[in-house]
Order: structure tokens, then sequence, then C-alpha cells
């Protein structure tokens, strides 16, 4: 099988210092767009609204090397110059992400290629394949320019590789990266027999006899062997990351300055293998959009936040690269924020690790795709509601500058996610082909979250020491090696809440025979014989009152009690949940998909018989983080309901003056951030 991620060397360096002094706040900065009068406005404005770094050059491949090896270094001269006298620093990104007309109308072969076997056209986003050689040979040459014109540049305090990679060009299935496949292959297999044994290819009489023969998953993926289908996935993955690492080891051949790329991390984006790639970048950094018919936003972005935070080992801070004052441009109705919205999103990432607040982008474009994406500088200008927003987080995110670089509160309840785990949960012939891998990450992070329990979202390899408790939620791919680690963990007197769908298949994607949950059956104390999916339509009622209209299978108990059971159907009487005694510590199994009101009330019994700790004790609308510095913690409470709540709390606000003696209220829709203890 493919190597794990924890097996691979890292290349990450620990960045000397951070980008900026404080907390990070500025947007991406498009100047190409616009006169160079305007790059004036900008730079004032920038200083205005309290910015202090600004992501430049993303887009500007075309304008810097207009023709093959011939560079207009002027313009951008200009501009970062203006910056850099103003104080503003600078994340300078490689222009990848933008092939230039002239290379492609040269080279129309490094465009992608998708599943049906069509060339993606020129004009959309990182129109090139990962496995291309003639883009690399370009992509390295504008990498190694900019890097020996401005490496050692004092504005330039990190390196933006690309951009968003994987967000146009997550896939190829071109005939070259068919043929890197089989390399890929050979390295990790060895022969085709090997291939053969993982796959289980004598099943529909797909035995191989020569790795010549491999081709990528074409079209009818969810017919293709998901063993192969597991494999091009990691493969795709190791392509985009070998590209990443090729660009970043020539900014540190010029550079001192640290080397980042932005992940897309959020509930429901797997592109690539994330836990993989954060160990080979100086600084984490995410893109974060919420999404307008997602019925909890704010918990997304919580999720979202958390994963950022458990992605290095070490939990430093990481950085919001992006995220949007409004309304973005890419969903069917794209919803404008609501007023203070643009200050409890950006806080609330902060809260939860992130040592700035970055936007797509400065200022709004006038053309071009995403010509009504919102920005900090929307069309309107400052006489607006998002620029005095705008200013006001400025303030905000200049008065909390001394939480920089503090860690989170530790966190005692671990999530482990796995993006091998949703690529084979979401393809193939399964048994409820409509089921999704993040609607357990989803609802078991959101039950913790509304009860101000912090929940670190981490690897499936992560180290667990210190943690009371760990959720597995639907890790259909799980090693041996990996199970081991959770039976030590609980026999150790740790607990782990395990839901359907884990431990199914091994490392190769073969369902593990002897019943489900696979891997964890010894542990849980319980068997599944058969999954039983509902139909559309189809209710199951369970002892607790609640009711399940998707997933319900025929468990079997061996040492493990019943927690709630099936009230009625085929699977009446059997357990829906259970809990099993092992060592020192239990082991839960959920084998139903569960109402939120029965998560909540798991959620409530282990809250109390672990003592997991709540930041607070307040409302579900209440989120409430702490970060650790070394004055002392500093409490983020932000108000996602329409009410006013009030919170016992003490100490001296950072956003204004004021000061708690016992209790805080939040105002609806609004931010408290203080420093505990007594009030001044």
């Amino acid at each position: 099988m493919a190597r794990r991620s924890s097996e691979r060397p890292t290349t990450r360096r620990a960045p000397s210092a951070w980008p900026t002094t404080g907390l990070s706040y500025g947007g991406d900065y498009n100047p190409e767009q616009w006169a160079p009068e305007v790059w004036r406005e900008d730079v004032r404005l920038m200083r205005e609204a309290g910015v202090n770094i600004v992501t430049l050059g993303v887009f500007s491949w075309g304008l810097l090397e207009p023709r093959q090896g011939e560079y207009d270094w002027g313009w951008f001269d200009e501009v970062i110059g203006l910056l850099h006298d103003s104080g503003i620093a600078i994340d300078l990104a490689t222009p990848t992400a933008a092939p230039p007309s002239w290379l492609l109308h040269e080279h129309p072969e490094i465009l992608p290629v998708d599943a049906d076997g069509v060339r993606e056209q020129p004009g959309g986003r990182l129109g090139w394949c990962a496995s291309s050689p003639v883009f690399r040979e370009h992509a390295l040459r504008i990498t190694t320019a900019l890097a020996e014109r401005y490496g050692d540049h004092p504005a330039v305090r990190l390196w933006h590789v690309s951009n968003e990679l994987g967000g146009g060009n997550a896939r190829c299935y071109c005939e070259v990266t068919a043929a890197r496949f089989r390399e890929w292959l050979r390295a990790e297999y060895g022969t085709v027999e090997a291939v053969n044994a993982a796959w289980g290819t004598a099943f529909w009489g797909h035995t191989f006899t020569d790795l010549d023969h491999i081709e990528p998953p074409r079209r009818e993926q969810h017919k293709v062997n998901p063993g192969l289908f597991l494999d091009f996935e990691r493969f795709s993955s190791d392509e985009l990351l070998g590209h990443y690492l090729a660009e970043a080891a020539v900014l540190r051949a010029h550079s001192e300055a640290p080397v980042t790329t932005n992940f897309m991390v959020g509930s429901g984006r797997h592109v690539v293998d994330y836990s993989d790639w954060a160990r080979h970048v100086d600084v984490v950094a995410n893109d974060h959009y919420t999404i307008v018919n997602d019925p909890v936003r704010e918990q997304d972005l919580a999720f979202a936040a958390d994963r950022m935070r458990g992605l290095t080992a070490d939990r430093t801070p990481w950085l919001l690269m992006e995220h949007s004052t409004g309304a973005p441009s890419w969903q069917q109705r794209n919803r404008a924020k609501a007023p203070g919205e643009i200050l409890r999103n950006a806080l609330a990432h902060v809260a939860r690790g992130s040592d700035g607040a970055m936007f797509f982008q400065w200022r709004a474009s006038t053309a071009g795709a995403e010509q009504f994406h919102s920005a900090m500088l929307p069309h309107a200008g400052t006489e607006s509601r998002v620029w005095r927003e705008i200013v006001q987080l400025g303030d905000a995110l200049r008065r909390l500058r001394g939480v920089a670089g503090s860690p989170v509160e530790p966190a005692k309840v671990a999530l482990l996610v796995d993006e091998e785990s949703a690529w084979a949960l979401q393809q193939g012939l399964k048994p409820h082909r409509a089921l999704r891998y993040t609607r357990e990450t989803r609802l078991w992070h959101r039950v913790f979250w509304q009860r101000q329990v912090l929940v670190d979202v981490l690897p499936v390899d992560a180290d667990l020491d210190g943690y009371d408790l760990v959720v597995l939620p639907t890790l259909f791919v799980v090693s041996d090696a990996q199970a081991a680690r959770i039976e030590a963990f609980v026999r150790d007197g740790g607990t782990a809440l395990v839901t359907y769908l884990s431990g199914v298949v091994d490392g190769t994607g073969r369902v593990r025979g002897g019943g489900y949950p696979g891997a964890f059956r010894d542990l849980l104390g319980i068997t599944t014989e058969e999954f039983r999916p509902l139909q559309e339509g189809e209710t199951v009622r369970l002892s607790d009152g609640g009711e399940v209209t998707d997933w319900t299978e025929d468990t079997n108990l061996h040492g493990a009690e019943a927690v709630v059971a099936y009230a009625d159907g085929n699977s009446a009487g059997r357990a829906a949940v259970a809990r099993h005694a092992v060592g020192e510590g239990a082991a839960w199994y959920v084998a139903a998909q569960l109402p939120l009101g029965s998560a909540e009330r798991i959620a409530d019994r282990l809250i109390d018989e672990l003592g997991l700790p709540r930041a607070v004790e307040a409302s579900s609308g209440i989120e409430a983080v702490r970060r650790r510095t070394p004055d002392g913690d500093v409490l983020f409470l932000v108000n996602h309901s329409d009410a006013d709540e009030t919170v016992a709390v003490s100490g001296q606000s950072l956003l204004d003056d004021a000061s708690f003696d016992g209790k805080a209220v939040v105002p609806a829709g609004g931010v408290v951030v203080l420093r505990e203890g007594a009030a001044e």
C-alpha cells in the first residue's frame, strides 16, 4: 500500500520570525488590474485600515514574463517599493497559478485532461497538469527569476507557492499522467503481482500482466476498482506536492523567508492529503469560505480552524490566508455577510489559532471572472459598511497583537480525519452511495462545539497523548498499526468513540473479513453482520426517542453493553449505540446515523463521565476559546445567536475599555475578548 504521511521525511523549516509584528492583516493585492495612481491610493488606504501584509503577484506571470525568458520587472519593483516604504510586508507569490497565454499557445499539452478524456481550455484556474515536465520547466524558471531578484528584499517576509494547488487541477487523466502513475506504482509496489494482490483484480477479470497496462480511473469512476481509485487519489496528491516541493526548493535556495501555500481545508474539501502536505510548509495557511446553504456556517469555520491547528505536531499558530468580507462569486446565490459578521468570522479564526486574518482580495475587481467577489475595499469604496468594518477589524487586530505567537489552550478531545477515508467512501458501489464522509465529522465536532468543549481535529496518525476522548467518524480506511494505536490508547485509560463505516477496509481498499467494523470489532466488543441502509422515506425509531433516516446495522454484542437500541424496524432490539469497557478505558460504537439530539445526549454523558472541560458555561450560541499568552489567558467569546448572552467571567476587555466583574454581556452577533482575571 502507499506510504503514510508519517513515513515521509519532512522539509518544513520552522520560521525564525512571524512575517509581521503582531497579527497579520491584509489580503491578495493585484495592482496589475489598476493604473499606477491607484497604487498610491491603495497604500494610503491600507495604512488607514491597519493592513500590515499583502499577498502579491499570484496572477502576474504573463506581465512579469511577457515572452519566454524576457522579463519586465519595472512595475513590480515600483509596487514592492511603495509597499515597503509604507511598512507593509509582502507575502510574495510564485505566479504559477496562471500560465501566460504564450505558454498555453505554444504548449497546449500542459492543460489538464478530465476523466472523459477532454482537454481543458485556457482561461480557467490552474490550467496545468502536475505531471507535465514542460510546465515544470517553465514554472521553475519564473520561480528562479523571482527568487533571484527578490530573495533578499527586506519587504519579502513570506513566500507563497502558486495558489490553492489542486483547486482547478486536482486530477489529470492525460497520457503523461498515466505514465507517471505507472512509475508511482512501480515505486510503491515493485511488481504487477503485488498490485494485483493489493487491488483484488481477479474480480471482473481485471488481472494485469504488466504495469504498463494500467490506466488512470477514467469515466464511470463509481465502477472502478476501489484499490485503483484510492491509489490514483494518493498519486495525484503526491504529484501536486512534488510540484510544490520543486518550487519551494528554489525559493529556499535563494531566501531565508518562510515558504507556504494556501490550503483549502473545510469540512467538505478533500483535494489533497493535507496531513502529508503540512509537513512541508513553514507556515501552515488556509483559505476558508462559508457556504450559503450550510445551516451551521460558523461551525464549519470552527471545524476548519481546529483542523488547521491540528495539522502541525507542535500546534504552532497558522495563518488564515483568505476569507471574504461578503459574498464570494462562485456559489449559486452568493450571500452578503450580515453587519458584524466580518469581525465575528475573523476573530473566530484568531481564537482558534490563526495569527492573522487575510482576505481575497484588497480591492474589488471591475473585470474578470470574479468581478463581483467581495473585497476589503468594495466597489462602493470607503463610504460603505464593509469598509467601516474593515477599519474596525484592523483596529481590533492591533489591540489583540499580544496574542500573536500564543498557543490555544490544550484540548482534551481529538477528532481524527483522513483524506484517504473520504476518497474511498465517496467512490464506488457502496451500500449507500448518498452518504458523505463529512456528515459524521461535522456532527461529532458540532455537539462539542455547541458545548464550548474544544476539539483538536487531527490526522489519523497524530500523537494522542494528553487526550481523554478520541472520536473516529467514518474512518473507513484503517491499517492494522492504526487500529493497534487506538486500542492501546483505550487500554491505557482513554475513551474512543467509533462510528459506523469505520475500520471496514484496509489500506489497499480491501474489506476486512469477520464482520464489521473490521479493524475495531474486538476493541468495540461488537460485530455487525449486515449493513441495513434505510430506503428513501423509511425511518427507524431509537430507544432514546430519536429517529434514524439513513443508516442502521444488524449488530451483535460480544462484551459491549447497549446504550441506545433500535426500537422498531428489522433491527429492533439490537444495539444502535454500544459501550465496551476495555482495560482502564472504554470504547463506544455508533452503529446508526444518529440525529443531532441523540448525538447531543451521548456528548453530554461523555462530558460528564470524563470531566471534559468547557471553556465557559453558556448556551449553544456562544463560541468560547482561550489562547494562552505570557500575560495570562485571553478568552474569546463569539455570539452567533440573535440575542444578547450573559457569560460568567471576569477580566479586562482587549477590544475597548470595558471591564467585567463576574459577568460579561456578549451582544447578539458580537464578540468580547478579555484577559481573564480580576476586573480593573
